[in-house]
């Protein structure tokens, strides 16, 4: 018996020191894949509300974005073709936010006044869904990402287009993102994202790590929210936690998002398509 925990006891240790170094890398480099995103928010957090040296919080907040993708860009950490992908990501998100704050909309705003406000909506608001694509260009590279099962990219590409239209018509034709929910898991039930933290390739369906990216983001639109950075109706008066049904919102954004990045030569290279 003394001898069989001997055998035993090391073996299980080892085990152990295997899967904590494994989730040591995996959490390490999903930090580093937030790079822009959390550089990003801790600008939110340190820039008074008030600006700095008259210039407006706003304004601010886009010379800091500018100066982060600038430096990623410099670094290396971002090629030309990924920065043309996030650009995509920038000018969808900016429109959307034109369109969600205008005046027969109204679904949240931006309070602060701002040089860089077009059409009521500060520059710098395009750079939160560019964060999405960034994180997710970073993730795949950082984790050597790869994912099976992939359905065709025209299909993916339909889907994706209707997410991002519903966004719109659903303000007049009714809400349609359960259903676009539905068609995308039925689209993407075979598909897996392939990882590898450290040493070990480990896989996951892909709708499930949507889904917790989506999380996330919920949570830091709730910080966003929490510092005044924009504004919901419900909370105009006084602060009050983002609903969780946008975190279904968020879930297809980052599906769409998704779709974008796998169109890049590099990353298509990664993905397998049955025939």
């Amino acid at each position: 018996m003394n001898k069989t925990k001997s055998l035993t006891l090391p073996l299980n240790a080892a085990v152990w020191q295997s899967w904590a170094l494994e989730l040591f890398e995996f959490t390490r480099k999903e930090a580093q894949a937030c790079w822009f995103a959390g550089l990003f928010f801790l600008s939110v957090w340190l820039v008074p509300r008030t600006g700095i040296w008259g210039v407006a919080r706003y304004d601010v907040l886009l010379l800091i974005a500018l100066v982060i993708q600038l430096g990623m860009l410099v670094s290396g950490m971002e090629s030309w073709d990924e920065l043309k992908a996030i650009c995509v990501f920038h000018v969808l998100g900016f429109a959307l936010e034109v369109f969600k704050t205008s005046s027969g909309i109204k679904s949240w705003s931006y309070p602060d006044p701002a040089w860089s406000k077009l059409w009521g909506v500060p520059l710098f608001s395009g750079f939160m869904y560019a964060a999405v694509g960034s994180y997710i260009i970073q993730a795949w590279r950082l984790l050597n990402m790869r994912v099976e099962h992939h359905p065709p990219y025209w299909m993916a590409g339909w889907v994706a287009s209707a997410i991002y239209l519903n966004f719109f018509t659903h303000h007049y034709i009714g809400d349609y993102r359960w259903y676009l929910g539905a068609l995308a898991l039925g689209l993407y039930a075979r598909s897996r994202i392939v990882f590898r933290p450290h040493q070990t390739d480990r896989r996951m369906p892909l709708a499930l790590g949507l889904v917790l990216v989506a999380f996330f983001i919920w949570l830091a639109e709730n910080i966003g929210t929490f510092f005044g950075l924009w504004a919901y109706p419900h909370q105009m008066g006084a602060w009050a936690a983002v609903h969780v049904s946008k975190w279904s919102a968020w879930s297809l954004l980052v599906l769409m998002s998704f779709t974008i990045v796998t169109n890049l030569k590099h990353i298509k290279a990664t993905i397998h398509v049955p025939q």
